[in-house]
């Protein structure tokens, strides 16, 4: 016979892979921004969630939001959240599992309240896939929908306005979607989506800080000429250097703790076999959780490709593309939730979060904390995309515990309040 730990986290997993078979394309997991298949997901997860003593609404940037009264009318109010989007050819738990298990905490309540009311959200987009902006349902959440973000096309011309006038929705009351005043505390289950937590044998992490990231591409100019005839001395082989410079990368991540640095594209023209190639661009993504010393590298690397260029008789340009500061999670939660790993017996690791998340755009307006899953393989936005029963287990437990500290601390949410964010 199962055992109730082990058919809890069943229930969890099959609920996510039932999830996972709302798609616009058959065969595979992909579920855009109130496309179609969202409706089925909105149906599905309310049924669970009223059974569960949740009163439940959509909000108009379609973010599903269940509701769990607290012990009194007016109680302060504690958000659980991930997103319910996925990218192309998805696997079946990354954002998902973040909501399937906010349900499955209301669930182990058993109709027992508490001195906070408990929504559970479902963000309607995070991923950016279907208007090339991420994370809509949390910026809808806090207030940040910009004019700019609103009249974004997608592949078919449609606005992000008409968009949620297709799905039923009303943008002139986007104002209404944004989260009440008395919103205390915000946590996040995610899958780690990398290989940290299995090279540890950790089930948990214990996220501190969300990564800061700089992206920027350069450009590599030199001159195009015959393959053939151009000796090797006389040449302004825009490729050999923006070669040089990647490895030099390479070298400068490598020489610096948890700086993680990757160039993922290059586009080499004239691009013939037979042609030295004349113009090279390549992309940078930089990433670490001390925004100095990302700052650095920065001002490192082009330094280098500077004088790389120079020896090589070619010309550099950079254009940086994005910045986005590291997100520091609430220490008070962060460290509460640490405990509660402990006091349950799951082993936990403190982390930074390579990816954006929610959490990230949540963090500057309300405390926030987050809560990794091992993800086996480091296997992510993949179809087969895992996540262990054990693991879904601890996190449970985990979140079971952490309410009943935040529950018992004098009077801990009470205190934390929309200042403290990054306290």
């Amino acid at each position: 016979m199962p055992t109730q730990s082990t058919s809890r986290a069943d229930r969890i997993i099959a609920r996510c892979r039932e999830i996972a078979s709302f798609t616009e394309v058959p065969g595979e997991t992909t579920r855009t921004f109130l496309s179609p298949p969202m409706h089925e997901v909105h149906a599905l997860l309310r049924r669970w969630m009223e059974a569960a003593g949740m009163t439940v609404n959509i909000d108009a940037i379609g973010n599903l939001r269940g509701l769990y009264p607290g012990l009194t009318p007016n109680a302060p109010r504690f958000l659980i959240a991930s997103h319910l989007d996925t990218v192309p050819n998805a696997g079946a738990f990354d954002g998902v599992l973040g909501v399937i298990l906010g349900l499955a905490v209301i669930e182990e309540l058993r109709d027992q309240h508490l001195p906070f009311a408990i929504q559970v959200i479902g963000f309607s987009e995070e991923e950016g896939v279907r208007f090339n902006k991420p994370f809509l349902g949390s910026l809808g959440l806090v207030g940040k929908l910009d004019t700019e973000t609103l009249a974004r096309t997608d592949s078919n011309g449609t606005s992000l306005t008409q968009a949620i006038r297709n799905f039923g929705l009303n943008p002139d009351e986007l104002s209404s979607a944004v989260t009440t005043s008395d919103t205390f505390a915000y946590l996040e289950f995610h899958i780690e989506q990398g290989p940290v937590l299995e090279d540890e044998d950790s089930q948990l992490g214990i996220v501190n800080t969300i990564v800061g990231q700089t992206r920027l591409q350069l450009t590599f100019t030199g001159q195009s000429n015959h393959a053939g005839t151009t000796p090797m001395h006389l040449r302004r082989d825009a490729l050999a250097a923006a070669a040089e410079w990647i490895v030099a990368t390479e070298t400068c991540a490598n020489r610096q703790a948890d700086l993680v640095a990757t160039v993922g594209k290059i586009e080499a023209r004239p691009g013939a076999i037979n042609v030295i190639p004349g113009e090279v661009t390549v992309s940078l993504d930089l990433r670490h959780h001390n925004d100095d010393t990302r700052q650095s590298a920065v001002t490192s690397l082009l330094d280098s490709a500077t004088a790389i260029a120079s020896k090589r008789n070619v010309n550099v340009s950079p254009q940086f593309l994005s910045q986005q500061d590291a997100v520091p999670m609430n220490a008070q939660l962060t460290h509460l939730l640490y405990i509660a790993a402990a006091q349950t017996g799951h082993s936990s690791r403190i982390m930074t979060s390579g990816a954006g998340h929610d959490a990230m755009i949540i963090a500057p307006h309300i405390p926030s904390a987050m809560l990794f899953l091992r993800t086996p393989g480091g296997l992510s936005h993949h179809p087969d995309e895992l996540v262990l029963p054990q693991d879904v287990e601890a996190a449970l437990a985990t979140a079971m515990e952490f309410l009943t500290l935040l529950r018992d601390s004098p009077p801990l949410h009470n205190k934390l309040t929309l200042k403290d964010a990054h306290a």
